[in-house]
């Protein structure tokens, strides 16, 4: 261990509904809460990055209603995204990588790059380090999951990676196993839902989730046949669609809230709408699962449930009827990033691990092959 043997760590991680702080001692939690923002509310930010004020002042005041002030940390971490895509692993938060962040050059707006953003902004002001880990877009995607019909365009990873990667490498130690010698099927399911494919410790493919892809959720639209969508802009505007994709789409579209509490209220009541809606989520979840089995040519240890929409019974019931075929289902209710989280900046600190240093361009760039033809 180095010369200081306690360390305080603030854990910051902004989700699409919620703000969810830790203060961690070394490997101890000390407090852990989280705040529900529904739609209305973060809806008042015309752009995700407006949220900061908003979100710094929801943290101060759950760390002073635990007797804790910003100062009283030695290192802060958040939940990444929307910079240019990284590798695994730990990353020191550096002044490219806040500015590439706020202006999200890899082409992504989920509220987690928040985390980064937050964390530098705490970081700064109290002259201390700060750290991400497993962002969004950490790119470990086969070529065959990034070509799309269109030169020039692919697809990328766009994820919950860091609770993916937390629940496979927790599971697998459970079980007395690597995560690098499994495959597995890993769906985050709460206000975005995401789908991966786990080839041997790396996500090999899944759906942009961060960018409306795949199931529609509490808060994004979900794959939308092109001709319809281009139909839906000429009535309205491509930023109506682009804000759908990540925080007004799916139940804030159809019912006005993303309180899946409420929309499962009135499922238990019997509205037939909320009926439909809930029931074709779950439908769409577990025909990305079978999806994702393919990428796996049926080799697959194992499909864990994580997420905070994993409290309903129901959902496993679904997915466990259409997809228990396919391998044996876990089921791992909430996530486990604030763990993954402080764990790594800890080990960052007393240096038993590697901190990246942000490259300020894409790890993976396009297919010369593809893109360089006449």
């Amino acid at each position: 261990m180095t010369e200081k043997e306690i360390y305080r760590i603030l854990v910051i991680n902004p989700g699409s509904t919620s703000t969810k702080v830790s203060v961690y001692e070394n490997e101890t939690s000390l407090f852990e809460e989280s705040i529900f923002h529904d739609a209305p509310t973060l809806l008042r930010y015309p752009h995700v990055n407006l949220q900061v004020p908003f979100r710094y002042q929801v943290i101060l005041e759950m760390l002073r209603e635990h007797g804790f002030e910003p100062a009283d940390m030695d290192v802060f971490v958040g939940r990444g995204g929307s910079a240019y895509s990284q590798h695994s692993g730990v990353t020191r938060i550096d002044e490219r990588l806040y500015q590439d962040t706020v202006d999200a050059v890899g082409g992504s707006e989920h509220p987690a790059k928040l985390g980064v953003m937050l964390a530098w902004e705490f970081a700064k002001e109290f002259g201390k380090e700060a750290y991400t880990l497993n962002p969004t877009n950490t790119e470990e995607f086969c070529d065959y999951a990034r070509v799309t019909g269109i030169k020039g365009l692919y697809r990328f990873s766009h994820s919950h990676v860091l609770n993916q990667k937390a629940i496979a490498e927790y599971h697998s130690k459970k079980n007395g196993r690597r995560y690098e010698d499994c495959n597995y099927i890993v769906a985050h399911i709460d206000g975005g839902i995401t789908v991966s494919a786990h080839d041997h410790g790396r996500m090999t493919d899944g759906n942009m989730g961060a960018d409306g892809e795949g199931p529609f959720s509490p808060t994004r639209i979900g794959s939308v046949p092109i001709p319809q969508l281009l139909d839906y802009i000429e009535e309205h505007s491509v930023e109506d669609v682009r804000l759908m994709c990540t925080r007004a789409g799916g139940f804030v579209s159809l019912f006005g809230t993303a309180d899946s509490d409420a929309i499962h209220h009135m499922v238990e009541e019997g509205d037939p709408g909320a009926v439909l809606a809930w029931n074709a989520m779950i439908y769409q979840i577990s025909k990305l699962i079978g999806e994702m089995s393919t990428v796996l040519c049926g080799k697959v240890d194992g499909i864990l449930l994580t997420g905070g929409l994993i409290r309903f019974e129901d959902i496993i019931k679904g997915i466990e009827e259409r997809c228990g075929w396919i391998a044996p289902i876990s089921v791992y209710p909430g996530e486990m990033e604030q763990d993954a989280l402080a764990l790594a900046a800890l080990k960052a600190l007393r240096k038993q691990t590697s901190v990246q240093t942000y490259p300020g361009r894409p790890v993976w760039n396009g297919f010369p092959e593809l893109d360089n033809r006449d």
